[in-house]
């Protein structure tokens, strides 16, 4: 048995209210991937070089984010 003759067989068993609501959700699939593929095909993308242009950050920044996130490793067991 086919993949789409399992799905016609079990569609036919479902009630007036399921068999709707799987059609729905065949819907949502069918835009969710043709967004998905549409968004591919985009060239208006955003890089993160595009987001931190005019961010400077410094070696005492860096410094600074260290010691915040390390500081309590004693604790991490």
């Amino acid at each position: 048995m086919t993949l789409e003759q399992l799905l016609i067989s079990k569609f036919q068993t479902l009630s007036p209210h399921r068999k709707q609501e799987l059609l729905d959700f065949a819907e949502f699939l069918a835009q969710k991937y043709d967004s998905q593929s549409q968004g591919k095909l985009s060239n208006n993308k955003t890089t993160i070089r595009g987001l931190w242009k005019d961010v400077v950050v410094t070696d005492e920044d860096l410094d600074e984010a260290k010691k915040a996130v390390f500081k309590n490793i004693s604790d991490w067991d």
